[in-house]
């Protein structure tokens, strides 16, 4: 039945769709006419999983958070059915055991030879940024030996932004990438290493496509530290006016606020930084927060970033890092010049 509706909704919607938003395509032949594939995208707007699976000949199933099947009343009802009948399968998130029920059931469709959709980010970008791409994209393309093919979504943050339900008309388009062959790692599928290479290598090439700016931090960290902030920032305020009106030292309420704040949302009210780079590392990395955190929206490949064990994925990028990486012996024969030459 689901097969049924995906392509009778297709039917109906498509060229509704394709008249009002008129999407274009590129690259559009790198997409096999048979056998499985992993579709990796970059993810801007609820609105991707529509205009991909529109402008393709054949069915695309993506892996969704299980909250858009479990709606209660007519509207909770009618979004699971509209899912379901999408193809879209439903991925609890709450990690462990779940996560790899997450990955057996993309396998599933990647082994039937059907192509299957992920958001390596985890969640849609807030800002328009490309972030750091969770590592069970990775897993599934070693697991199930298909290709990677890499998509870039373009413009489809204009046409529905994070918060707004009704969508407005503007132009997408669609960059469809090379596919990725990742055989030369057959049998490294539990290699963390291999995982975040295979990963970084992804987000590469959907940084090339889309030109997105790259930040080697998951969105999600950036979007609980950009809450926190604002959290820090309301209470400063507020508490700045009760300080001007009483005249009392609102240091220890402060202290009290700032407790309660890491108690309920894990947070300490003191705000944080990030820094940007891409995935070849030409920049520096700062990552101490970005450690087994799962996707807060559109799960689809938490599994081993769950596991990371807090080790650095990547070797420091800084020129500090690349002098002290060399020789003792090779170090002291350059102070040895150094001295001659003084």
């Amino acid at each position: 039945m689901s097969v049924a509706f995906y392509w009778i909704l297709y039917s109906i919607l498509g060229p509704v769709l394709r008249s009002l938003f008129r999407p274009w395509v590129r690259g559009g032949e790198y997409v096999p006419a048979t056998g499985g594939a992993i579709l990796a995208s970059n993810h801007l707007s609820f609105s991707d999983s529509i205009f991909l699976p529109l402008m393709l000949r054949r069915r695309l199933t993506f892996l969704a958070k299980a909250e858009y099947f479990t709606g209660t009343g007519v509207k909770g009802r009618a979004k699971a059915m509209f899912f379901k009948g999408v193809g879209q399968l439903p991925v609890d998130r709450s990690g462990g055991k779940a996560s790899e029920a997450a990955l057996r059931s993309g396998l599933r469709v990647l082994r039937r030879g059907q192509l299957l959709g992920i958001y390596p980010e985890g969640t849609r970008s807030h800002d328009g940024r490309l972030y750091r791409g969770k590592t069970g994209v990775a897993k599934m393309a070693l697991e199930s030996r298909v290709p990677v093919i890499p998509v870039a979504m373009i413009g489809t943050d204009k046409v529905q932004p994070i918060g707004r339900k009704i969508p407005k008309i503007h132009r997408v388009g669609i960059i469809i990438g090379r596919p990725l062959d990742f055989s030369r790692y057959d049998g490294l599928a539990d290699d963390r290493h291999v995982l975040r290479s295979v990963t970084d290598e992804i987000m590469y090439e959907l940084m090339r496509l889309s030109g997105q700016e790259y930040v080697d931090e998951y969105a999600n960290v950036v979007k609980e530290r950009a809450a926190a902030e604002k959290r820090a920032k309301v209470v400063g305020e507020v508490l700045g006016r009760v300080e001007r009106i009483t005249g009392r030292d609102t240091s220890q309420l402060s202290a009290q606020l700032s407790g309660l704040s890491e108690r309920w949302f894990g947070d300490d009210l003191s705000p944080g930084d990030y820094t940007s780079r891409r995935p070849d590392g030409t920049d520096a990395l700062d990552e101490a927060d970005a450690r087994a955190v799962l996707p807060h929206d559109d799960a689809d490949d938490e599994a081993d970033d769950a596991a990371d064990d807090g080790h650095d994925d990547q070797p420091d990028a800084s020129p500090d890092a690349e002098r002290d990486d060399r020789p003792d012996a090779g170090r002291d024969a350059e102070r040895d010049q150094r001295a001659d030459r003084a």
